[in-house]
């Protein structure tokens, strides 16, 4: 796995990730810095936990797939 591999602007689940992972950090951000009932924090905190392993899991992906073409194959 390289790390090299996760800029994929082209493939839709770069972009997926991207979205992801901005989301559970704006949710993680609600959760810590406004004043919620304990139950609407507990489940934004949920959500963003839930988005967080998502955007993991697609990082992943990314890392382990091999580009289509790889250099020097025709």
């Amino acid at each position: 796995m390289k790390l090299s591999r996760l800029w994929q602007p082209r493939n839709p689940a770069f972009w997926l990730m991207l979205a992801v992972n901005l989301l559970s950090t704006a949710l993680a951000w609600i959760a810590r810095n406004l004043e919620l009932a304990p139950a609407v924090a507990l489940t934004i905190a949920a959500f963003a936990i839930g988005n967080a392993l998502l955007g993991l899991y697609l990082m992943y992906l990314l890392m382990r797939d091999e580009p289509a073409n790889p250099a020097g194959n025709a």
